[in-house]
């Protein structure tokens, strides 16, 4: 069940996830995630700022009550599941800007300040980095 991911940073999508709070899928059989972690992938096309974000599709986070979950994570940093996205550019790049401001932070925390809008009121859940926990 559990396969090799990368070992940098990089945010993993539930690419079950469904559409919206109301739809499951979009008109072609797509359902959310798989559109959200698209839409990642297309938004660091040709980005050098994302190069150094992995993009891992992983089927259901549990985090059924927000579709088009996400977590995003990097070894020995706090780590967040957000949730509740619209898939598509503007999302995917709201995540890869955090998730590049997460990677370059030290211990994984981000200054609200320095948030992009499109994250704010997405955030799930904080995941402490494996041996540690939050003082």
């Amino acid at each position: 069940m559990l396969r090799r991911a990368g070992d940098g940073p990089s945010v993993v999508v539930c690419t079950t996830c469904r559409l919206s709070a109301d739809r499951r899928e979009d008109g072609e059989g797509q359902r959310g995630g798989a559109l959200l972690s698209r839409a990642l992938r297309d938004a660091q096309t040709g980005d050098p700022a994302y190069a150094g974000i992995g993009v891992e599709d992983m089927p259901c986070l549990f985090a059924c009550t927000r579709h088009c979950a996400v977590h995003i994570r990097a070894p020995g940093k706090m780590g967040y599941v957000l949730g509740g996205f619209t898939p598509g550019p503007d999302a995917a790049r709201a995540l890869l800007d955090y998730a590049a401001r997460h990677a370059a932070s030290e211990e994984g925390v981000v200054r609200y300040a320095d948030w992009p809008e499109g994250v704010k009121g997405h955030f799930i859940v904080r995941v402490p980095p494996e041996g540690f926990v939050a003082s």
